[in-house]
């Protein structure tokens, strides 16, 4: 595949979200299905490899879009989806493009590591004390006395800033760096250096494909929220919020892959609809 910087659109950014929908209600199980093997796969790396294990983990996040990418390509000629996808830059046939995927795992696993530090460290701890009180929260869904602590901890706003604006902007750079390692052959610094580059020249058509998830997300939550208040359902809306995600979730990373082809397939390259 021939690759070029191609100039895109602001409306294209609703395009990709469209597009993405339209692919992923082709196998919706079966996407749902990649997303929910990879969070276990990744849980099980972090809980049972002793010390590497989370670092591994957070390696592997940047495959994730590039397997995504491989599966949409593979439904869009009419192939399958399967686990393989995840870790197909990792089983590259062509050994300087394997290296440079395990060289971008390690520097977002890097990354991922420093941003959790600088933020444990600005929270003093309240966010891991979050998780926990929230974990241990009763099925009434009062908040207790500790937990609302927390909340009102300034340390806590702090901490979530930094872990939200870092992990942004650590993205930019890694946003397409595997699809541009894996379909175009860059090295680590060129893919790195195309991808920032690439999201500012098509920043509005970025734009729009992130508000345009954000507003459809916001919009099924609210159809969720007045479903449960009218019906008085509250505990079933609890039970569907992990499946509700992993649907939105991996329709989100089918759409990545009408981004990349967008923004880096050649103009007279027929990309799929």
């Amino acid at each position: 595949m021939g690759l070029r910087l191609n100039s895109v659109a602001p409306r294209q950014g609703w395009q990709w979200v469209l597009k993405g929908l339209a692919l992923w209600w082709r196998k919706p199980m079966a996407f749902v299905g990649l997303a929910a093997f990879f969070l276990l796969a990744v849980t099980l790396i972090m809980t049972v490899v002793p010390v590497l294990g989370p670092v591994l983990g957070m390696g592997l996040v940047p495959m994730l879009s590039l397997g995504f990418m491989v599966a949409s390509r593979s439904v869009l000629s009419g192939g399958a989806v399967h686990p393989l996808q995840l870790i197909d830059g990792l089983r590259h046939l062509v050994p300087s493009q394997r290296k440079a995927q395990w060289l971008l795992a390690g520097i977002y696993a890097l990354s991922a590591l420093m941003i959790n530090s600088l933020a444990d460290w600005l929270d003093a701890g309240q966010f891991e004390a979050m998780h926990h009180e929230l974990a241990q929260a009763g099925a009434d869904g009062k908040p207790s006395p500790a937990l609302s602590a927390i909340l009102a901890d300034p340390r806590l706003l702090q901490g979530m800033l930094a872990r939200l604006g870092l992990t942004a902007l650590v993205s930019v750079p890694f946003w397409h760096a595997p699809a541009l390692v894996h379909f175009g052959g860059h090295g680590v610094l060129q893919a790195l250096f195309s991808s920032t580059v690439a999201l500012w020249r098509t920043r509005g058509a970025f734009v729009v494909y992130l508000l345009g998830w954000l507003g459809l997300m916001m919009a099924a939550a609210a159809v969720f929220w007045l479903l449960s208040v009218a019906t008085g359902a509250r505990q079933v809306l609890g039970v569907l919020t992990l499946p509700l995600g992993l649907a939105f979730s991996s329709a989100i990373y089918v759409s990545l892959w009408f981004g990349f082809a967008d923004t880096f397939v050649a103009p007279d390259a027929k990309v799929a609809e």
